[in-house]
């Protein structure tokens, strides 16, 4: 098959994706379906449910990361539901289910357009984020990287699924636990409406797992891949 057609093939796919893009911007920013995402609404909403309200949850996060609606949202109202325990699986899952729906949509949508703009020199790069797809995803991780842009954009490259998903998969582990673990402490600490707990050891080990978080990616940074 000649290059054209396949550019063409791609700019069609790729104008499919980012109609999907924008229209997901749209509805959640400027629709009412914007009072829906609010944490007391999806709160109530995943609650009525009952016992089948950790498959509601992890179905909403999971196609609310696809629209671009923050993961921190969703990670925050896990730890507010389930616990810490509960919360942090709950969260895990819908998070790598979220990232693989997104990672496809990005790889069948625009990888084919993405491949007709690379030229000679970004063939090199392209050439090694797949060499290193594991390597370069964790690291990017770990780093804190946007959790939807980094879903779709390696959708986009030549990194392989299984690289790809292994690397959110141990990328997302510490930072996952830890944002759980912190909405959780605060949670129970709201809910019991007794402030002294304020000063309990989980409140300073939720606060110092927290600070500590964001030291992550500056030890990471020196475990920068070759790319």
């Amino acid at each position: 098959m000649s290059k054209e057609p396949v550019a063409k093939k791609g700019f069609g796919k790729a104008a499919i994706l980012l109609l999907f893009l924008v229209v997901a911007v749209i509805i959640f920013r400027y629709t009412p379906v914007n009072e829906w995402i609010a944490p007391s609404r999806l709160r109530e909403l995943v609650e009525s449910f009952g016992v089948w309200s950790p498959l509601v949850f992890i179905l909403i996060y999971a196609v609310g990361v696809c629209f671009f609606l923050p993961a921190t949202l969703f990670t925050g109202l896990g730890a507010l539901l389930f616990g810490t325990m509960y919360g942090f699986i709950y969260n895990e899952i819908a998070a790598l289910l979220g990232a693989s729906a997104a990672f496809f949509i990005g790889r069948y949508l625009g990888r084919d357009f993405a491949a007709s703009l690379i030229g000679d020199r970004l063939q090199k790069y392209d050439d090694k984020i797949a060499a290193n797809g594991f390597t370069t995803t964790l690291y990017l991780r770990l780093l804190f990287f946007p959790f939807t842009p980094l879903n779709f954009g390696m959708g986009l490259t030549r990194v392989t699924f299984r690289d790809y998903f292994l690397g959110t998969l141990f990328g997302i582990i510490a930072g996952g636990f830890v944002m759980t673990f912190f909405f959780a402490t605060l949670a129970e600490v709201w809910g019991s409406g007794d402030w002294s707990q304020l000063l309990g050891w989980k409140t300073f080990l939720s606060l110092a797992l927290f600070g500590g978080s964001f030291m992550i990616p500056k030890v990471v940074k020196k475990l920068k891949p070759e790319i």
